[in-house]
Parts: structure tokens; C-alpha cells; sequence
């Protein structure tokens, strides 16, 4: 099937490849409803018949998922890390973390010092560079 775009012939085929696309873990998975917070990401590579072949493009969470996460009176702690997999790909992780109230604490807020917040930052980009390098893409 051609169409003509601005004066010129064009494919279907080559207005599918590049194009992204967003599906659910729900979607994607039996019996997930419990896991369809998490979006994922593909890009369109290639367009075989019916079908379109395409690439792992990212995962993120739910708008509301992320806000039911976050609390009052509590600190936040994101990083993110680039780390090359043992199969070549460069992924760039995101870790997001929290504080939380310890047992018997009277303090109503559980906030975090800057250089805490440091501390425990270099320590999930420690844990992400660790564990992201040693797995290959399609795992």
C-alpha cells in the first residue's frame, strides 16, 4: 500500500518503522492486574507483513503509582546510573528510595541529611552499576 505524501510515494511500511509505542505489564501479561503500574516502551524496527518487530525502548511507572509512593514528612532519594551490559547495550537505570520511620521513633518527620542523602545515593548507584553490568539485555 503506497499513499502520496508532498508530492512524493511513501510506504506504510515506512511510517510504522520508528514509531513508539507504549504497553502495560497488564497488558502484556496473564493475570498481571496486580503489575500494571509499569509501563514499557518499544520502538518499531522492523515490519514484516501484519506484524512489526520491534525493540525494547524503557520501562516506567504509572503516574499514580508514583505518587502513591511518596509521603509526607519523609525524604526522597533518586539516582540514576549509565552501565554497560555484558552484551554490548547501554542502559541507563533509575532507582528511586525513601526514608522511613524506625520503631519507637517520636520525631514525626523522618527526613534524611544532605550527607546522607549522599551516602545512600552513592550506594544505590553502587548496587545498580554491580548488578546492571553483570546481565545481558534480553534477560
Amino acid at each position: 500500500y503506497q499513499r502520496r505524501v508532498h508530492g512524493g510515494q511513501r510506504n506504510s511500511r515506512d511510517s510504522l518503522i520508528g514509531r513508539k509505542m507504549e504497553a502495560s505489564l497488564g497488558d502484556l501479561k496473564e493475570s498481571a492486574e496486580d503489575d500494571a503500574y509499569r509501563k514499557f516502551s518499544f520502538k518499531v524496527e522492523d515490519v514484516q507483513g501484519p506484524q512489526c518487530l520491534t525493540q525494547f525502548d524503557g520501562m516506567s511507572l504509572t503516574t499514580d503509582k508514583l505518587r502513591s509512593l511518596v509521603r509526607k514528612w519523609h525524604s526522597l532519594i533518586e539516582a540514576y546510573v549509565d552501565v554497560k551490559t555484558t552484551d554490548g547495550y547501554t542502559v541507563r537505570l533509575f532507582a528511586i528510595g525513601f526514608t522511613r520511620r524506625r520503631p519507637n521513633q517520636r520525631r514525626t518527620t523522618s527526613y534524611a541529611q544532605s550527607s546522607q542523602v549522599k551516602l545512600i545515593r552513592k550506594k544505590m548507584i553502587e548496587l545498580m552499576q554491580k548488578e546492571g553490568s553483570s546481565v545481558t539485555s534480553m534477560n
